[in-house]
């Protein structure tokens, strides 16, 4: 089977709303939140990235949102639980609770922007073929973590304390879009806002 993109298309994402529609995963107070966090912008290019995870005999689903909106880029991330006996929340009407966090990111302060793409038939390339899926990692000059662990000794007898080693890890975005989890447009979709987040990038280094 052949898959191509719509050359017309592949640069003309779907709007904001469309798109966090498409999602499915609390459309509405996931499209509130990001508009709060754009203040008055219109976003031009966005990714919706849902992420389901198997947790034992519950099903864990996770929505990210980037959204680019001339100098800035929104970064909105969603999920929900099951309220524990011991947190204090009041849920009234429920007990499920939804916890949405959301940053706005100048588009000055982003260091590295990779994108990994993944091809089908690599010996016969063609252009106009859609992609199998794509991976997007962003880095920017925010918060992050420091990790650490024992340090490791080459002799196994020895009993002697090296310290510990660390690794400063920034805090990042990271996502992985299949096609054939999430469909040929989200795919197109995450190259079209990376080829928007590179321009802008440009612009704003004149």
């Amino acid at each position: 089977m052949t898959f191509r993109r719509d050359p017309a298309k592949q640069d003309a994402p779907s709007s904001l709303e469309a798109a966090i529609s498409r999602g499915g995963f609390y459309p509405d107070l996931t499209l509130h939140t990001v508009r709060e966090a754009l203040d008055g912008r219109e976003a031009t290019h966005q990714i919706v990235h849902v992420d389901t995870h198997f947790d034992m005999e519950e099903v864990q689903r996770h929505i990210t949102v980037l959204a680019l909106a001339d100098d800035v880029l929104v970064v909105a991330h969603l999920d929900d639980h099951d309220v524990e006996a011991d947190e204090v929340v009041d849920t009234r009407n429920g007990d499920t609770v939804a916890r949405i966090s959301t940053e706005v990111v100048p588009v000055s302060r982003i260091r590295s922007l990779i994108l990994s793409e993944v091809h089908r038939s690599p010996e016969t390339f063609d252009p106009q073929r859609a992609l199998a899926e794509v991976s997007l990692t962003i880095h920017w000059t925010g918060a992050g973590r420091f990790e650490t662990a024992p340090a490791q000794c080459a002799d196994p007898e020895c009993i002697a304390d090296h310290g510990d080693n660390g690794t400063w890890v920034p805090d990042d975005i990271m996502l992985r879009i299949a096609a054939t989890a999430e469909g040929d447009t989200a795919v197109d979709e995450a190259r079209s806002f990376v080829r928007a987040l590179r321009r802008a990038g440009i612009r704003q280094a004149r």
